[in-house]
Order: structure tokens, then C-alpha cells, then sequence
């Protein structure tokens, strides 16, 4: 999946593992771009009594590089408080949560956010933001919805949102680990497979959102909203990381941290970790700076994907087999961005460092009839022009990886029919639902419905 569990040192430390990242601009808001970081995956709603939450000891940041050297010119920073008013009861909540400052709620959560921008010192923008409580049931958690969108901050010019989601990702992660089965011919694989449709393994699993709505003004390096989309200002760099601190003594149940403070993970463009890095270097990719990354660009000239797909598939992929130069398409969409000349009327280039980011051209307006599959769909608003929350991100790149966007740096290059039509075949209507504004990703579903009324036994 995008970033869930996808290292083996951070799949211990769910509360700092960074699923997704999003950027985008905003459909209803145009003028501005929402930056979405999640965390703590596959987090099941009905997992109490010590519900899911962020952690006091981990700093969350947002970074935007805005000049393409791969360091961050600009960060929102997140650091959060735990409280715990009734020391004597085991319960979450001791009654019905209406309301944030509700004296049922027994584990509330606050967060202040600073921002830090080069060159700049570091400035408390927000204190004492609330975290609305997990989605625990209908009468835990009466009217959730509300109560969650009344944690909907604006500060300035700026929305913040940090709480419990609906996972907006989706996958089938029981095919794609199953040794890549994929469709619309798992038949066809080295160990058939019936045809079946695809299952989003992330259904009804909620994850936790930190969400930033900013004027676009703010993000890029003149400080202007550009317009042209050929103009090199119009294009930041995303991504986003968690940070620990490097000492941590423990003396029975309590722990003590010190020190200076540490990355412990990352994510800018979604399965990078995950797909193209090997597994004996996913941990040192997770501790080390985007700019660091052309000691990576070798797993995504050569991925271990395009290698395995015509062993997996006999006779399906005969053109990818042939392909054996240096994957200059992956090379674009997820280390430099894509230059002009490419794509008619479009690019996101950020210059030659290579660097995995979430790379978002500002200038390019939402669009009105969106397409799920993002460029590779006629799409310029979707990914890899940054990333909005419904972008079918698993399709895009495993279309790409199996040759469709290839004949972009090479037109003499014929992709092989299947590159053209293959998914993992999880997107399903109505099994992920988003909203249509601020933060986007939908309520989570409550611990009492995790399952469907005609589900529960």
C-alpha cells in the first residue's frame, strides 16, 4: 500500500508512519492548495478501549521545497498534548462527547502548530487546536460529523485539521502481495489465479489526518500566485515527515525522552518506499532528506517491478521484457518532476536533484470533470501533478512501471497492450467516500459499524 507498514523499523511505530501524503489544489477553494498528511495505519475503529490518536513524542511536519534543491523552504510542524481528566476509570468516555471541550471526552487531545521558514525563525502560529475524538459509536459520539468539522480551525488564511479519517486510500493488498496478481488476467499469471474482482483491503479502516489549507501566495518562492503553467515558480516540492527524539531512557512504565530530534519517516510520492526501494534500505530511506535520493534513482531506473511482470505473466508483457534502458519516464514523474515539451501544456519540473516529492504545479486550475487515473487520464490536475485524495494512485504507476508512459522520452517504444488496461482492480464505487471540501477525507466510519447492519452476524 501507499506507505503502510512499509519499512520494517516503522511498522513498529505506527503513531510516527506516515501512510499518505496529498497535495492539491482545492476544488472549492481554488486559490488554495491542501496539503494531507496521514498517519497510523489500518487503524480499526472499534479498537478500544485506548483508541488511536497522535503522539505527544513525535513532531509531525509538513515541507514544501519551493526552489527544487529538495530541502524544505518552508514547514508546518505539529506537536501535540495528551490529557487524561478522570485518572480513575478505564473509559475513553464517560458519556456522550457533543462537544470538543465535552468533560466525557477522558483523552482529548490539543496540538499547537509552528511554522518555519528559511531563513526565518521558527513562529508559533496556532495554540491549543482540538483533536475531535475517534468515531467510537452512536451514542459515544453522537453526531460525529459535526462534532468533527467544529475542529475545523482557520487561522489567518490558513485551515488546520488534525483528527480521525476514513482512509482514502485504497488497494488490494492481499492480490498485490500475493505474488502481483493483477487484473484483467490473473488467469494468465505463472499461478492462475479465478477471476475475481478486486477487494480494497483498506475498507472501513481509519487512519489519522493532518490536514493544511493554504493560499497559494504562501507556498511559492515569490510569494505571487502564478498563472502561466510553464512558469518554473508555479511548481513546489511535497512531501512529508515525523520526527523522534534520539534519547529515550525507560524506567518501568515511564519513559523519558531527550535530545535533539531525529526523521524517523517520510513519504512524498505514494509506493516509493514501498515499491521500488529494497527491503535491506527501506529504514535508511526513511531517515535520510529527499535531497539525498540519487543514491535511489537506480531502483527507479531499473524497478524490480517491470523485471518481474513478464516472469509473473508469460506472453503478456513481450514488449517490457525488452525494455532494459534506464527508465528515464520514472525518473521524471518521481525524482524531477516532468519538463516541458513532454506533455502538451504542462510540466512540474523542479531541476536535476533528484528528489522523491509530491510535485504540484499551482498554476494548473482544478479541474471540472476529474479523472481518477490523473494525467494518465487526460487529467493534469491529478497525479503525479501532486496528488489529490480519490487519484487511483496503485493504477497510475503500475501502468507506468509496465511501460505506458515510456513513449513519452522514447516514441519508438510501443507499450504492450496490457500496460495500457492493467489494475489491481480495488476501485469500487461507494466502497471509499470522500468530501467536497476541507479536510476531504471522509468522517470514519464508528467502532459500532465497523460492519455493515447486514454484515454483523
Amino acid at each position: 500500500m501507499s506507505s503502510h507498514r512499509e519499512a520494517p523499523e516503522i511498522s513498529k511505530d505506527p503513531a510516527a508512519d506516515n501512510t499518505d501524503t496529498y497535495a492539491f489544489r482545492s476544488p472549492d477553494k481554488p486559490g488554495m492548495v491542501t496539503m494531507i498528511a496521514n498517519f497510523n495505519p489500518l487503524e480499526d475503529p472499534a479498537g478500544g478501549p485506548t483508541f488511536f490518536e497522535f503522539g505527544d513524542d513525535v513532531r509531525y511536519r509538513i515541507n514544501i521545497d519551493n526552489d527544487g534543491d529538495g530541502r524544505a523552504d518552508i514547514v508546518y510542524e505539529f506537536k501535540f498534548r495528551t490529557e487524561v481528566p478522570n485518572a480513575e476509570t478505564f473509559l475513553y468516555n464517560t458519556g456522550p462527547i457533543t462537544s470538543l471541550d465535552d468533560e466525557n471526552y477522558n483523552r482529548p487531545q490539543t496540538y499547537d502548530v509552528i511554522l518555519k521558514r528559511k531563513g526565518k525563525n521558527p513562529k508559533v502560529i496556532a495554540e491549543d487546536l482540538r483533536v475531535p475524538p475517534c468515531n467510537v459509536g452512536p451514542r459515544s459520539t453522537p453526531d460525529y460529523g459535526d462534532l468533527a468539522n467544529s475542529a475545523i480551525r482557520k487561522v489567518g488564511d490558513v485551515r488546520f485539521f488534525a483528527g480521525q479519517r476514513l482512509d482514502p486510500f485504497y488497494i488490494d493488498l492481499g492480490a498485490v502481495f500475493d505474488l502481483a496478481v493483477l487484473r484483467p488476467f490473473q488467469n494468465l499469471h505463472l499461478f492462475p489465479t479465478p477471476a475475481e474482482d478486486g477487494v480494497n483491503a483498506l475498507r472501513k479502516f481509519s487512519v489519522h489526518t493532518i490536514a493544511v489549507q493554504v493560499p497559494i501566495s504562501l507556498l511559492t518562492r515569490d510569494r505571487r500566485r502564478p498563472t502561466d503553467p510553464m512558469n518554473p515558480k508555479a511548481v513546489i516540492g511535497v512531501w512529508v515527515s515525523a520526527h523522534r527524539q534520539k534519547g529515550s531512557f525507560r524506567e518501568g512504565h515511564i519513559v523519558t525522552n531527550s535530545g535533539p530530534w531525529t526523521q524517523v519517516s517520510r513519504l512524498g510520492n505514494p509506493l516509493f518506499n514501498e515499491l521500488l526501494v529494497p527491503m535491506s534500505r527501506k529504514d535508511e530511506w526513511n531517515a535520510l532528506k529527499p535531497y539525498e535520493d540519487d543514491d535511489f534513482a537506480q531502483y527507479v531506473a531499473q524497478p524490480e517491478l517491470a523485471k518481474l511482470l513478464p516472469v509473473l505473466y508469460p506472453n503478456v508483457f513481450p514488449n517490457l521484457a525488452g525494455l532494459t534502458a534506464d527508465r528515464a519516464d520514472l525518473l521524471a514523474i518521481l525524482l524531477t518532476g516532468i519538463p516541458k515539451g513532454i506533455i502538451p501544456g504542462f510540466q512540474n519540473y523542479t531541476g536535476p536533484t533528484q528528489a522523491d516529492m509530491l510535485r504540484l504545479n499551482v498554476a494548473i486550475p482544478p479541474s471540472d470533470s476529474p479523472d481518477r487515473n490523473g494525467i494518465l487520464g487526460g487529467d493534469l490536475a491529478g497525479f503525479p501533478n501532486g496528488r489529490r485524495v480519490f487519484d487511483d494512485v496503485a493504477t497510475i504507476e503500475i501502468r507506468a512501471i509496465a511501460g505506458l508512459t515510456y513513449p513519452l522520452v522514447e516514441p519508438s517504444y510501443t507499450p504492450d497492450p496490457a500496460a495500457e488496461i492493467v489494475t489491481d482492480g480495488s476501485f469500487t464505487p461507494g466502497t471509499v467516500t470522500y468530501l467536497d471540501k476541507f479536510p476531504y477525507c471522509d468522517h470514519p466510519v464508528s467502532g459500532y459499524d465497523v460492519l455493515p447492519l447486514s454484515e454483523r452476524p
